[in-house]
């Protein structure tokens, strides 16, 4: 199987360059943090969508998405003037499928087991070109380009901690980071109540969970199955997948409130709640927080 190529990441990162941040690195104490929140849809999927949009250059659509991503979709879509669908499984955020809404997508709501179904359907039906959230090559270019961000702004860095969901940011951030200085760790962090890729990745072989499972956790972003495409990527690039509890999730979310004034969302900061747990390794480290989409309500 193909991986991503550094050629490709630096690529996404000349197209993406008009439309997305470039986020700076934060100090709360001896952690240095990434904060893709302050992207104008909140989340990194910013760079992904945008990439596989101007790759693909479809006009129109589809996607299924936690909220995160759809977002994303929905405003690489406005940019380009066609039509979005963003199929969300039941018991979204309300923040994220309002903003989805906001971007001028069309929302379809459907049970959290059919969201993948639903999204091929719309596609063969309306003529829509599928994105996914990241199993794509684009997607995934698009997400690296955070690596090479961190590469070029903390010289020296010896570990990159990153959330772990489908495995889309983790492939590429990796692909990029790797390609730069192979002695960098990157580690995967994902909550224990959606442990799939930490599970596969001890079994050598793709796992998948039940939504019954993953959806118990706060961490509604990551609680998706890596693909065949980012587990190859994990497999080659990623020096480890480590897990987090609810309470350290919630723990890491009032530090970086307190310590660096930054809102994160359960999913984005489960990388700080590692590095604040001791399950990293030693050295000058980076956590990638990915999203600030929280619902105040919650």
């Amino acid at each position: 199987m193909e991986l991503v190529s550094i050629d490709d990441i630096r690529a996404a990162a000349d197209r993406v360059a008009p439309h997305v941040l470039r986020t700076p690195l934060i100090q709360a104490d001896d952690l240095w943090v990434k904060p893709e929140s302050l992207q104008r849809v909140g989340s990194f999927k910013i760079r992904g969508a945008t990439n596989a949009v101007a790759v693909l250059d479809p006009q129109g659509v589809v996607t299924h998405s936690s909220g995160n991503h759809g977002q994303a979709l929905a405003y690489a879509a406005r940019l380009k003037g066609i039509p979005c669908v963003v199929v969300v499984p039941e018991g979204a955020p309300e923040v994220k499928t309002d903003a989805i809404r906001a971007w001028g997508a069309e929302l379809v709501v459907v049970p959290p087991a059919q969201r993948v179904v639903a999204a091929e359907k719309l596609a063969a039906e309306r003529g829509l070109t599928l994105v996914p959230p990241y199993d794509h090559p684009a997607v995934i270019a698009g997400q690296g380009t955070i690596g090479l961000e961190v590469m070029a702004d903390l010289p020296g860095v010896e570990v990159v901690l990153v959330p772990v969901s489908g495995g889309g940011l983790i492939s590429g951030i990796a692909s990029a980071v790797k390609a730069l200085d192979p002695s960098v760790r990157v580690i995967g962090v994902e909550p224990e109540l959606a442990a799939d890729a930490a599970e596969s990745v001890a079994a050598g072989r793709r796992v998948t969970w039940e939504p019954e499972r993953t959806f118990r956790t706060i961490a509604d972003g990551l609680r998706a199955d890596l693909s065949e495409l980012t587990f190859a990527h994990v497999r080659a690039r990623v020096d480890a997948i480590v897990t987090v509890t609810e309470d350290e999730i919630r723990d890491a979310m009032r530090y970086l409130a307190a310590r660096a004034r930054l809102v994160a969302e359960p999913s984005g900061a489960v990388a700080t709640a590692a590095y604040l747990a001791g399950r990293t390794a030693p050295g000058r480290t980076v956590a990638i927080l990915s999203g600030g989409n929280l619902d105040p309500s919650a």
